[in-house]
C-alpha cells in the first residue's frame, strides 16, 4: 500500500528500514469519490496527501462565484494547500477530486514529527518547499507574461498525460479562456 510513497520519499532522502515502518504508520489511506473535496474553500488545511490513484484540481472562486481551475495533481504527487497548512489560515482554494482516488494522508503534527524523527526529514521538507516555490513562481510569472496560447503550450508541457482525463472546460479554465477560445487555440496549433 505504501511502496509508492516510500519510493517517492527515497528519491529525495535515504530511509532506514525503521524509518520506512515509521512512515507507513503515519500515513493513513483514504478513499475519495469523484467530486469529493480534499479541502473546501474557507477550511483550514490540516493534512498533506500523497495521491496513489486519482486526479485533483485546485479551484478558486472569484467575487461573482465563478470557479477557475489553477492547478492539478495526479498519481505520485502530493496535494495540499501549503499556505493554509503552514499558517493555519482559511484556504481560498478548494481541492476537488476529478476521479475516484486513493490518497495516503498525514496530519500537520505527524509531518512535524516526520521532520524531526527521520534523520534526513528536514532535508526532505526543504527540498519539497524549494520545488513548490519554483513551481509557484513559474505559474505566477506565466499569468502576467504569457498569452493564452503560450499558457496552453505550458499546460501541454506539464500535463500532456492528463489530456484524456480532463474535461475541456477544466483545461480552458486553467489556461484562462472560455472553451470556444481554447478550441480555436487548438485548431491554430494543429496547423
Amino acid at each position: 500500500m505504501h511502496q509508492q510513497l516510500l519510493n517517492n520519499i527515497s528519491y529525495f532522502i535515504y530511509l532506514s528500514d525503521e524509518e520506512k515502518e515509521w512512515v507507513c504508520n503515519k500515513f493513513t489511506a483514504r478513499e475519495y469519490k469523484k467530486n469529493d473535496y480534499f479541502l473546501r474553500e474557507g477550511q483550514v488545511c490540516r493534512e498533506v496527501g500523497f495521491i496513489k490513484k486519482g486526479l485533483v484540481r485546485y479551484v478558486v472562486s472569484n467575487d461573482n462565484g465563478e470557479e477557475q481551475t489553477v492547478d492539478f495533481n495526479k498519481e505520485l504527487e502530493y496535494t495540499c494547500n501549503y499556505a493554509s497548512f503552514l499558517d493555519k489560515s482559511p484556504s481560498r482554494t478548494a481541492i476537488q477530486f476529478i476521479e475516484d482516488a486513493t490518497v495516503l494522508v498525514i496530519s500537520y503534527d505527524d509531518l512535524q514529527d516526520f521532520y524531526t524523527h527521520l534523520a534526513e526529514g528536514q532535508k526532505f521538507g526543504r527540498l519539497i518547499c524549494e520545488f513548490l516555490y519554483v513551481e509557484a513562481i513559474k505559474k505566477v510569472t506565466s499569468l502576467y507574461t504569457s498569452q493564452p496560447e503560450q499558457r496552453y503550450l505550458q499546460f501541454l508541457d506539464a500535463y500532456s498525460d492528463l489530456l484524456p482525463r480532463l474535461p475541456q472546460y477544466y483545461i480552458s479554465s486553467y489556461v484562462g479562456v472560455q472553451p470556444p477560445s481554447l478550441s480555436r487555440i487548438r485548431k491554430r496549433l494543429a496547423k
